[in-house]
């Protein structure tokens, strides 16, 4: 059979389907090209900006971690009273906060660990949970959350607490609902804030709506002396930090350039750059969730066997770490392992804070000295 002519329009028509074919690939080889151009420019950027950044590694072997909690990451965040820019230690971790991120659902949810519960230390001993990272640095506040939490965090973040100061600045500050005591007590930390920042700032007056500088709220942030006291002061971090978080959303490129290079000088991290690359490739699907403060249920003592000062005391520390497994993982009945039940019948012993006969009620409100050394207490 013999093969049919083509006649000479057919001919020019199939000459301009392989032209067109030959286009449309060239197109597609051009576009991908460009894709994989912006990339690398990413990534070269990502990295120019990243090693800005005091990076370290931990050992894993010493951060006492219990077990997989599965499809989450877990990282801790510390807001450090570093005065002259001390990041690994040595230094009080004002903010004590964990992240975790649900991988499937980009769910973030923050939970923020009271500094003056009382927990188990390195040494077996027990005093607050923000001493550890005085005596041991990140590595050693990790362990302390892990062994008391039954948690698997590897990874941290510190940041120079005054660091919020630049952030807000760059944002062109943020409102905030005071009420007169908060304005009162604002005022008041924004002297020694100023000092340690470099920059002035002015006089608020009045409770209601409040538009804040860097350094005011850096301020609002630290306040112990309201009613509430560390409880209410962990309540307005997270209030903070959701206001930096909308505003940051709404920014331009050229300033969140600008606090990239003004910030990343003032954090200290063992995140890798794969670490960033596969937060980032899911950044725009993250969403804030629910923020909480732990222990769930406290009480305030004043009365801790062979302790000085005042500590948050968690009422019954393995059923506060039941509820954070429900509150962070979702799991309904979570057992806590034989090492944080120890840890709860040690804790009873020294305060003698007993879940099973503590009433509802009782006044958890407590007073901190502002001196350094009111953080040290006398240990076993």
């Amino acid at each position: 059979m013999g093969t049919k002519k083509m006649t000479r329009k057919q001919m020019r028509e199939e000459r301009k389907r392989k032209l067109r074919k030959r286009r449309r690939k060239r197109m597609i080889v051009v576009v991908l090209e460009l894709i994989i151009l912006a990339a690398l420019s990413v990534v070269a950027y990502g990295m120019f900006k990243l090693n800005k950044m005091e990076q370290t590694t931990l050992d894993e072997k010493k951060l006492d971690i219990y077990k997989d909690t599965g499809d989450y990451t877990n990282i801790a965040l510390f807001g450090l009273d570093s005065r002259e820019g001390e990041l690994e230690g040595g230094v009080q971790s004002d903010c004590m906060m964990i992240a975790s991120i649900d991988n499937n659902t980009n769910e973030v949810k923050l939970v923020s660990v009271y500094r003056d519960t009382l927990l188990q230390q390195k040494d077996g001993s027990y005093g607050k949970a923000n001493s550890a990272y005085t005596k041991g640095g990140p590595e050693e506040a990790i362990a302390l959350m892990n062994r008391n939490l039954d948690l698997d965090i590897k990874k941290y973040v510190s940041v120079n607490f005054n660091a919020l100061a630049d952030v807000v600045d760059a944002l062109g500050g943020i409102d905030l609902e005071m009420t007169e005591e908060e304005v009162y007590w604002t005022n008041g930390y924004c002297t020694e804030t100023s000092k340690v920042v470099g920059r002035k700032t002015s006089v608020l007056s009045g409770a209601g709506n409040h538009h804040v500088d860097g350094i005011q709220a850096v301020s609002y942030a630290r306040i112990r002396y309201t009613t509430g006291d560390d409880f209410k002061r962990t309540e307005r971090q997270r209030i903070i930090l959701e206001k930096v978080m909308q505003k940051a959303k709404e920014a331009k490129i050229s300033t969140l350039n600008q606090i990239l290079d003004e910030v990343l000088p003032q954090v200290s991290t063992n995140l890798t750059m794969a670490n960033f690359m596969g937060m980032a490739a899911n950044a725009v699907n993250y969403e804030l969730g629910e923020m909480s403060g732990f222990p769930f249920t406290v009480t305030a003592s004043e009365k801790i066997k062979k302790h000085k000062g005042s500590y948050v005391v968690p009422v019954g520390l393995a059923k506060n770490v039941s509820e954070l497994h429900r509150f962070l993982f979702g799991e309904e009945s979570y057992t806590p392992s034989e090492n944080v039940q120890a840890i709860n019948d040690e804790i009873i012993y020294l305060s003698g804070v007993d879940p099973s006969t503590f009433k509802e009620g009782v006044d958890v409100s407590y007073r901190e000295n502002e001196k350094e050394d009111s953080d040290k207490e006398e240990e076993e």
